[in-house]
């Protein structure tokens, strides 16, 4: 028999199966099998029987233990690794394998067995919590849903609403239909839900569940404890549970009788796999939806560049929800602040500075928007120009004032804060710039009777501490908020009516051709969190977003102050056709990594000239933006086509000339990169 390994081989293994009575069933395709793999007893997966082997059986080794108490994994599941695994240019072990539940692929089968006697026992009728009222839909709603539902076999539906429009609600209203549905008809029935971040799942999963009550609701995300995690993966498995929701991993989830997939917050980059794997959630759970002829939805008040070229040309439905669910709520009204003309001190301008004050003054919520953590990006001696470069990275040592520590956030390399300049010795080291540490400062010493939260990476770091922050924020308790994206998208915050964004221009010049897009898409998500809830205040102090700027004209501020995504979108379309950016073009990207820059250019120089590739543009081999981090240099070789297939087509072999290469130099291979 054929089994997947988790192993950097692109092939599968052949073992004899010897079946300990002749009553035993031959494994099936999908079933985890134990075999010894060199010195080492591991857990693979069947993908095909073999009458015939080419190697003599006298010399296959042979399987060691089948975990027949576990249901095999479908064909669809399979069919949808065996795609992964094509596109990527990965093994298919390293697809299947790692994305099931570490207690699936132990040589010991103890948590498996408990964790399967725990769902299959019965259990006495749980207490049942009343339902939630389902708020009543507008017109815009009702018409999305019931598109999403009429739908026959597979249609992707774009959902583009403003913020606080109630795309969730859509989500729910479709959910429960859908099933209500296909379990009138006798059909089992699964959904999948999609969300970019961990610290939106809890609010979600809350909703859920208090809108079904009698389902079974799991969630899927990596700080789940094992043992959770591995009960909530064999609940799907076993078709057991109702609803999944899930950050991108629960996309390779094994869902039996999956009906509809639901992606929040599409075009959001957390999607896409950074490490290890760099697959995309959300094009694999459009793929999946295909293939399993379901309906899929992908929801967004600013969607991708792909997604809204999609919609345009008719790929997409497009639904359209143009106004907020929550009655007499408005979209804020937003404001630019010159700061060439209101000089900021501090980092805030007076018009910043007053707009807080007012809501103080009233007990409403302000937002404050910084995405920089730490005190200050960066340390410098002004007598000599010493600055805090960290001497693994190309890259500064960001100073976090209150653990009084310097910290490298790409290789976490940690010094303390040096008590004079390690180059002069002048003791006036002053940091520079400023971060999310530094404002919370200043807020504390502006406004010494406000309550004033931080949200970013490092205050909530200790499990579950960012879900006791929001839940803060939304007692009242929090007159101040101060983050980072973490606090940008997904959160109804009812009381809040004032967002302030500092310093976003970094963004207006980065070399990244995405730059733009992220910024819009950041601050009309952050914009989103004011006036999501009808205060009884005059227009005078209605709800609005300051941004702070040096370039009040530039044209994404101007669609901005207009709320005009649609606009925006046509026009970065516009731009990314001239230039054959994608989604015009289709890319790839060849990292390579070692202690010797000179030799990971050598090997990209190498890959270049491996083989012919027309219809191929392969650029010049560069040194990566962040050339070194942790002592390893880095370099990257960029591929682009104007077809996708034609791209696809010279990857395969390609890799496996790469992989022919004898070299000391490691690399990787990222199809469609989107950090460049």
């Amino acid at each position: 028999m054929s089994v997947a390994l988790d192993a950097p081989l692109d092939t599968t293994f052949d073992y004899l199966w010897l079946a300990p009575s002749p009553d035993d069933p031959v494994p099936e395709p999908g079933q985890l099998v134990l075999v010894p793999f060199g010195r080492r007893k591991v857990v693979g997966m069947v993908v095909g029987t073999k009458k015939d082997s080419e190697i003599e059986p006298n010399k296959l080794r042979g399987v060691i233990q089948v975990r027949s108490q576990l249901p095999a994994l479908n064909q669809q599941w399979l069919a949808l690794c065996r795609f992964a695994a094509e596109y990527y240019q990965r093994p298919l072990g390293e697809i299947a394998l790692p994305c099931l539940p570490k207690g699936m692929r132990t040589e010991s089968t103890v948590a498996l067995d408990r964790a399967l006697k725990k769902l299959t026992s019965s259990h006495p009728a749980r207490e049942v919590a009343d339902r939630a009222p389902a708020p009543q839909l507008n017109p815009e709603q009702q018409q999305a849903v019931a598109s999403i539902i009429s739908a026959v076999g597979y249609q992707a539906h774009l959902l583009f609403g403003v913020t606080g429009s109630g795309k969730t609600e859509v989500y729910l209203h479709a959910t429960e239909l859908l099933l209500q549905r296909e379990r009138e008809a006798g059909y089992p029935a699964q959904v999948l839900i999609l969300v970019p971040e961990i610290n939106l799942t809890p609010q979600l999963e809350a909703s859920v569940k208090a809108r079904f009550p009698t389902l079974q609701v799991v969630s899927l995300h990596s700080q789940l404890a094992e043992g959770e995690r591995l009960r909530h993966w064999l609940s799907a498995h076993i078709g057991k549970a109702d609803i999944v929701l899930g950050t991108r991993l629960a996309v390779l989830a094994s869902l039996p009788h999956l009906k509809m997939i639901i992606i929040d917050e599409e075009h959001d980059t957390s999607y896409k796999q950074q490490e290890g794997l760099r697959y995309s959630a959300r094009d694999l759970a459009v793929w999946r939806a295909h293939q399993q002829q379901i309906p899929v939805v992908l929801g967004s008040a600013t969607p991708s560049a792909e997604s809204w070229l999609h919609g345009a040309s008719g790929r997409y439905q497009r639904l359209r929800l143009t106004q907020r669910a929550a009655a007499n709520a408005q979209l804020p009204t937003v404001r630019l602040i010159d700061t060439e003309i209101d000089k900021a001190s501090d980092g805030f301008s007076k018009p910043m500075l007053d707009a807080l004050r007012a809501r103080l003054e009233r007990g409403e919520q302000s937002l404050l928007f910084l995405n920089r953590r730490g005190y200050a990006p960066v340390m410098q001696c002004e007598a000599c120009g010493w600055i805090s470069n960290c001497r693994r990275c190309t890259a500064f040592m960001v100073l976090h004032k209150p653990e009084r520590r310097l910290r490298c956030h790409h290789c976490s390399l940690e010094l303390r804060i040096p008590s004079a300049c390690p180059t002069c010795g002048n003791v006036d080291v002053q940091p520079l710039g400023r971060g999310t540490q530094r404002v919370e400062e200043y807020l504390q010493q502006a406004f010494p009777g406000a309550r004033v939260l931080r949200i970013d990476a490092d205050s909530t770091r200790r499990k579950g501490s960012a879900q006791a922050a929001f839940e803060a924020v939304h007692r009242g308790d929090v007159d101040i908020l101060l983050g980072t994206q973490m606090v940008a998208k997904g959160h109804d915050f009812q009381r809040l009516t004032l967002v302030g964004v500092i310093n976003p221009d970094t963004a207006l010049f980065s070399q990244d051709y995405r730059a733009g897009e992220r910024l819009f898409a950041q601050l009309m998500q952050v914009a989103g969190r004011a006036g999501r809830a009808a205060l009884t205040h005059s227009d005078a102090t209605r709800s609005e977003v300051l941004i702070q700027t040096r370039y009040p004209s530039h044209p994404l501020y101007r669609a901005l102050l207009a709320h005009d995504y649609p606009g925006f979108a046509d026009a970065m379309l516009a731009e990314r056709q001239a230039a054959h950016l994608p989604p015009y073009s289709f890319q790839a990207l060849l990292r390579a990594e070692s202690k010797s820059l000179a030799l990971a250019l050598s090997f990209l120089t190498q890959a270049r000239e491996l083989m012919p590739h027309p219809g191929i543009s392969m650029n010049d081999p560069v040194p990566m933006t962040v050339t070194k981090v942790a002592g390893i240099e880095r370099a990257q070789l960029l591929l682009e086509s104007s077809s996708r297939a034609q791209l696809q087509s010279f990857l395969k072999p390609w890799m496996q000339a790469l992989r022919a290469i004898k070299t000391r130099v490691g690399w990787t291979l990222e199809v469609d990169p989107i950090d460049i």
